[in-house]
């Protein structure tokens, strides 16, 4: 038998080593946490078999502390995800604590650089204590390269972050512009500034899960989207929401096959909204009727819950759905709301999904707090999100659009391709308490009852002025439709809109109201 080449060995023995990263003992104690390894939360990402690995020897500069183990601490690469083509990287805990350094930088830039110029998407899974101080200004310089690029990429392909440990500092700032950022509970936790540093400049005492955990991040702060028990579900949670998304920018969201009936028409949207104007309901309800069965992934659903985002499907194809929720706030736009409403318009406008805004609303948020902390620039975003989308936008008018709330939610004067209210739909510059109060003032004061006056002219005021008819006479509802007509209609008018094009002004960008 002929001797087995020992190059071939040597090979075989590296490929081991590498596959090792940091090695055995610390392999296990990030088992012992919980915690996968990179090459293992890679293997859930990608389709079995699929990874093509990208400079698995690459080693930092010089030898820092005794160690210089090829890989750097990040493993890069390439596969496919459900049949697609998407790129990927993985810090490696085991390396250093996944430290950023040069070499490390260079990998990860390499990836999203081929990620851009095929045209697909880019998954970065985070698990690092940050910048690698040995490596001094190389490291903060790799941060850079990372930051610009992910900027240079924004609205090309979609960028999505799965924190999956500590990600601390400057580090932070990668994922913050990405497209969309998901948490794993209880191991994963993103701050500027550690527990230990803000007690000892503000004397605040507050651990790490406090300060920058999945629940602090997605339900107070906003900066994560989505939040999941272990590191399979946020994985999965990541395969689901690109399955909604195309691969880059010119091409079209993949439309799946669907088993529910297009012309479905569910009787219970006819009786979902209460006869009783102050009387709440579940949005949420109603987009589970309207949309394909179980296609509803909701983003951000513990940020703002007044106002609901997320993807959907209608007759298969994806579309970004856009929302209030009278259960929460009855439905007000506040602060919150509006960031969250605008940066999902203009995530689903930058990927060609189709937007369809579901509106109860009785305007913006009053109050000195919201009028100090700047809601009249919070709200513009709204506006400028609409406005500047190019994609199909249609709005369906449930109950109230009252004053500006009404015009931003996707109304004709900002574009929108096509408008419909329900019978209870309510369109007006303000509710009918507020506007007889202004309108029949000196009628209320000189009436011998005016608590009863008030309610009467208000009540004549809903009858003439707050009716959709009132609104579709003039030409602002295309139609108005029994509820259960919702599903079917919107599948129609997306079909007659899928070839939409327009025609905008040459610019290098607008100045959106930051």
């Amino acid at each position: 038998m002929t001797q087995e080449d020992p190059r071939i060995v040597e090979l075989r023995a590296m490929r081991e080593k590498v596959a090792q990263g940091g090695g055995a003992d610390r392999i296990a104690k990030q088992h012992a946490k919980g915690k996968g390894t990179a090459r293992e939360r890679l293997a859930m990402l990608f389709d079995p078999g699929t990874f093509f690995e990208l400079e698995p020897y690459s080693a930092q500069r010089g030898d820092m502390d005794g160690e210089k183990i090829p890989g750097d601490g990040v493993v890069t690469g390439f596969g496919q995800v459900e049949g697609r083509t998407v790129y990927a990287y993985a810090q490696d805990f085991t390396v250093q604590g996944g430290a950023l350094g040069e070499t490390q930088s260079k990998k990860i830039c390499r990836a999203m650089d081929m990620a851009a110029q095929n045209g697909a998407p880019m998954v970065g899974l985070l698990d690092s204590g940050g910048a690698r101080i040995q490596e001094g200004v190389m490291s903060l310089g790799g941060y850079a390269e990372i930051f610009r690029r992910n900027v240079q990429y924004s609205g090309i392909i979609p960028q999505i972050s799965i924190i999956m440990g500590p990600c601390a500092g400057g580090a932070t700032y990668s994922p913050a512009v990405t497209d969309l950022i998901i948490m794993v509970e209880k191991q994963s936790y993103m701050f500027i500034t550690g527990p230990e540093v803000i007690k000892s400049v503000t004397n605040e005492i507050i651990d790490f899960e406090g300060l920058g955990g999945a629940e602090a991040q997605t339900a107070v702060s906003g900066v994560a989207h989505l939040h999941l028990p272990s590191e399979k579900e946020a994985i999965d949670a990541c395969k689901r929401i690109l399955s909604y998304l195309p691969s880059n920018n010119v091409d079209n969201a993949p439309t799946a096959a669907c088993s529910d009936d297009p012309a479905r028409m569910d009787e219970e949207l006819n009786h979902i909204v209460p006869l009783e104007t102050t009387a709440a309901y579940s949005m949420h309800e109603v987009l589970e009727h309207v949309v394909d069965q179980g296609s509803f992934l909701e983003i951000q659903p513990n940020f703002a819950r007044n106002a609901i985002v997320g993807f959907a499907r209608l007759a298969g194809q994806p579309v970004g759905i856009v929302a209030q929720e009278p259960l929460f706030m009855a439905g007000v736009i506040d602060i919150d709301a509006s960031d969250k409403i605008a940066r999902f318009v203009r995530f689903c406008d930058n990927y060609n999904l189709p937007v369809i805004a579901f509106v109860d609303t009785p305007g913006f948020l009053p109050g000195v707090d919201q009028e100090h902390r700047g809601i009249i620039r919070h709200g513009a975003k709204i506006i400028y999100a609409f406005a500047d989308a190019t994609v199909p936008k249609i709005s369906v008018i449930t109950r109230k659009a009252y004053g500006g709330a009404y015009v931003v939610m996707g109304s004709k004067f900002l574009g929108a391709d096509l408008n419909l209210g329900w019978p209870s739909a309510e369109i007006a510059v303000m509710g009918p308490d507020g506007a007889v109060n202004i309108i029949k003032r000196k009628e209320i004061e000189k009436a011998a009852d005016p608590a009863a006056e008030r309610a009467r002219l208000a009540e004549e005021y809903r009858r003439e002025f707050l009716n959709p008819y009132a609104a579709a006479e003039k030409g602002y509802l295309d139609d108005i439709i029994e509820p259960k007509e919702t599903r079917p209609r919107l599948i129609a008018a997306l079909q007659a809109l899928r070839g939409k094009s327009v025609n905008v002004l040459p610019r290098k960008h607008g100045n959106i109201p930051l």
